[in-house]
């Protein structure tokens, strides 16, 4: 792989460790602001909407060159948590979160596409795993130091690391990524752009990330109450086993990204699936401590394990190495990262228990797993409607 990657690893190792380090200290926020722990649930849902909003940063700058695009993203990732350290309010800390967030979307649209140009065809996947292993190493060392940090300095002390990796994957994209195999996307057509979006699979496709993927986050969403009142863990204890759920994705990044460049649409169906049984099976054993904490590696081997495949599928149904359809699917995690939380509040605010947040994710992500059979159907039908397939 080439060392260019590397750059774009860093840089995600950085998002991914500000858009879950809040998982960690729902409790630290919600005494700061005086607001209940599904309210400071919030932090996740705002950050899950700005990223569900990337789509609009990813058209403004849409004839940007990608080297450029990258770096100026990581600037303003850097730039916007600094501003959620120093937010002086709840209102303005979810407004910072949003803002973050938006860069996050258009960084992994951009990413997937330039770590795909690195690659032979035929290593794509394994590409663009490696991208996203940042984002898994992050809930392995950064979800927990940054929990840690935010357990001994205060919940700002946290954002102000974020920042301080940003500033690192920042200096890494100016270091490591090479001008000539990432320039090229200044000058792209809107209208092409926009083209591929009229094919009802993509729209498929992408609903399937979105429900599937999110289905997991009607549950992760609360996993710290949920670990410490119900598991009977102790608030200490959540930082390693962050860090066990975080060795599961990397686990399942790595995993289902070669999996996926033999078998694309069985891994992802796969996936969706195993995760609809882990989410179920997590309501029962979250009442055991051990069992529960192998169900948590589960849970992240399954879940971030689709990150690669469903990335990989919407960009092989849009036939093109398209940003923008990889900013979409991006989104489209966002926007089931904000389904998802919103469904476990929901259940939740209206008296549920934290352990019915995992029933009501499993069945989140089994209908993403329809919606995606529904989009290889069309897909197959397209292809038996098309004229060579008929002979003509």
């Amino acid at each position: 792989m080439p060392p260019a990657l590397l750059a774009l690893a860093l840089s995600a190792f950085a998002i991914g460790t500000t858009e879950f380090v809040t998982n960690g200290l729902l409790t630290e926020l919600a005494a700061d602001f005086d607001v209940t722990v599904a309210q400071a649930g919030l932090v996740t849902t705002a950050y899950a909407v700005g990223q569900a909003c990337g789509p609009v940063l990813a058209l403004l700058t849409l004839r940007m060159r990608s080297r450029r695009l990258l770096v100026l993203l990581m600037l303003l990732f850097t730039v916007g948590n600094l501003a959620s350290a120093l937010a002086p309010g709840f209102g303005p800390l979810l407004a910072a979160r949003f803002l973050t967030a938006c860069t996050h979307t258009a960084f992994f649209g951009a990413a997937s596409v330039v770590a795909s140009r690195l690659v032979p065809a035929a290593r794509q996947g394994a590409a663009i795993a490696l991208v996203f292993t940042g984002l898994s190493l992050a809930n392995v060392l950064g979800l927990p130091i940054g929990t840690l940090a935010g357990q001994a300095w205060g919940w700002r002390g946290a954002f102000v690391l974020v920042a301080v990796l940003g500033a690192g994957g920042l200096l890494g994209l100016l270091l490591l990524l090479p001008r000539s195999s990432a320039e090229s996307s200044g000058g792209i057509a809107l209208r092409a752009e926009l083209a591929v979006f009229a094919d009802l699979r993509l729209w498929l496709a992408l609903a399937a990330t979105a429900i599937g993927f999110g289905g997991l986050f009607a549950s992760f969403t609360f996993v710290q109450p949920m670990l410490t009142e119900v598991t009977g863990f102790g608030t200490g204890d959540v930082v390693w086993l962050l860090a066990v759920y975080g060795a599961g994705l990397v686990a399942g990044n790595w995993t289902a990204g070669r999996a996926a460049d033999r078998a694309l649409v069985p891994t992802t169906a796969a996936l969706l699936a195993a995760l609809t049984l882990a989410l179920a099976l997590f309501s029962v054993t979250v009442h055991h401590r051990g069992a529960a904490v192998a169900t948590l590696f589960l849970l992240g081997f399954c879940g971030f394990g689709l990150l690669t495949p469903t990335q990989a599928y919407v960009l092989r149904v849009a036939g093109r190495e398209s940003a923008l359809v990889g900013t979409a699917n991006t989104a489209a995690f966002g926007a089931g990262i904000t389904l998802g939380s919103l469904l476990g509040a929901a259940v939740i605010e209206r008296g549920g228990s934290y352990p019915a947040t995992n029933l009501a994710g499993a069945a989140m992500t089994a209908l993403g797993l329809l919606v995606f059979g529904l989009s290889v159907a069309a897909g197959r039908r397209r292809r038996t409607d098309s004229p060579s397939a008929s002979g003509h």
